[in-house]
């Protein structure tokens, strides 16, 4: 037997050994990907089998008012934490070697043995801490998810400013129809998916009149973002209205689904027994929509590099980013990786706050009131993402007005270069 148990060991670590010495630059990122993902699950498995576990904990089980529910946070925020700590520290070894390409290279792509044991560690010294540091990094994390959740916000805003820019800058007259056709499509779905919520949220028989008026809401800002983006005087364009109204009625849904199964106004609740299947299907839709966003929001240039800068076409940055890379190639005999151009220190950086908001939606952001059998449910959540919503109709209002308001950036909006005009008044 412990022959077996040591060859099993010794495959497990030869496994390691060279998935680790087959990560490149290019497949770096994915590599974090992955780890942070892992982490994800550990905190969901950990969430539903390690009560038991942690009452026998003498410095975690301190008191015998502690529900199950206060256990499974504790272990969603010690794992959560141990995640933020790993990703903290390359970030700070980033800013601290940004001047030294070599070095800093090979902090970011190599030695991912060193990094799997340091982060496991980090995870298991966690469950050691006393209850008052994860009561204070509860508190901060809240802070650290709404953080990630308005970068979520301005990449959003970027991107439909990009898109309607990429196609009117083409001056044709059949992309100038695709932009009406898309934006019309946008506020037809818009306007349906708000209809069904009425179905969906407000069934009769009830007074459901906070959800009525999250709905109304929606359509109201949808229709008011069209009208102040139409503006002779504003200069503005339909198309990221239309995406920003269909992307405010998603928020608007995700958010009344998370209301408590046991609330009479949310229909899609109403059988009490909960399905293995739809909770596997919630959880993995909640760790693939987590992984993507911090993906795309840690390998974006365009918060450092908006279009004002060298990488744009500019010729002065907006915020200095001297640790973005160049994209030099070192050619070598054996093959080459493809170069990346992306703030190593700012993608570590979005993987700590994306562990902190992972950490909320798992906790219901350490909401005990609220049923322990799924993931992100509760009022907490529901006003996160309604707020969400409002957040970046706000954002997307203020972009318009914005230069309006100050000359430099009224001459910006003219020559077309929204993604300055939105960083700057951002």
């Amino acid at each position: 037997m412990s022959c077996l148990a040591s060859c099993c060991v010794a495959m497990s670590c030869g496994l390691c050994s060279s998935v680790a010495s087959g990560i490149s630059k290019a497949s770096a990122r994915l590599a974090y990907c992955g780890l942070f993902g892992l982490s994800l699950i550990v905190s969901w498995v950990l969430r539903e089998v390690a009560t038991p576990l942690l009452k026998k904990c003498s410095w975690i089980n301190t008191s015998d008012t502690y529900t199950k529910e206060w256990y499974q946070t504790q272990a969603v925020l010690r794992v959560s934490l141990g995640n933020f700590l790993f990703f903290a520290i390359l970030a700070l070894i980033m800013i601290r070697v940004k001047y030294q390409n070599d070095r800093r290279d090979s902090w970011h792509h190599g030695g991912w043995i060193a990094k799997m044991i340091v982060w496991l560690l980090l995870v298991v010294l966690m469950f050691f801490l006393p209850n008052e540091v994860l009561t204070v990094y509860g508190t901060i994390s809240k802070f650290g998810a709404g953080l990630f959740l308005l970068v979520q916000v301005l990449l959003l805003l970027d991107f439909v400013h990009a898109w309607n820019d990429s196609w009117v800058a083409k001056d044709e007259q059949k992309w100038y129809i695709a932009l009406l056709v898309v934006s019309i499509v946008c506020y037809i779905a818009a306007f349906a998916f708000s209809g069904i919520l009425f179905i969906w949220f407000n069934p009769s028989g009830n007074d459901c009149g906070l959800n009525v008026f999250f709905i109304v809401m929606t359509m109201v800002l949808a229709f008011g973002v069209a009208l102040i983006a139409l503006l002779p005087s504003v200069n503005g364009s339909l198309l990221p209205a239309a995406v920003i109204s269909v992307y405010c009625a998603y928020v608007c849904y995700t958010g009344l689904s998370s209301e408590p199964r046991g609330y009479a106004c949310n229909g899609l609740h109403k059988s009490k027994a909960s399905s293995i299947t739809t909770l596997i299907l919630g959880m993995l839709t909640t760790v693939l929509s987590v992984l993507y966003s911090a993906l795309r929001a840690g390998s974006s240039t365009t918060l450092l590099s908006p279009p004002s800068s060298p990488k744009s076409g500019g010729s002065k940055p907006l915020l200095e980013g001297e640790d973005v890379e160049e994209g030099k190639e070192k050619k070598k005999e054996t093959e080459e990786a493809r170069p990346v151009s992306y703030s190593y220190s700012f993608f570590h950086l979005i993987f700590a706050l994306a562990s902190m908001y992972s950490a909320m939606l798992l906790s219901g952001w350490t909401s005990t009131s609220d049923s322990s059998d799924l993931v992100d449910v509760g009022w907490t959540s529901v006003w996160v993402r309604i707020c969400t919503e409002w957040v970046t109709v706000a954002l997307y209002i203020w972009t318009l007005l914005a230069p309006l308001l100050l000359p430099d950036l009224e001459r910006e909006r003219d020559a077309g270069r929204w993604r300055y005009v939105m960083f700057v008044a951002v």
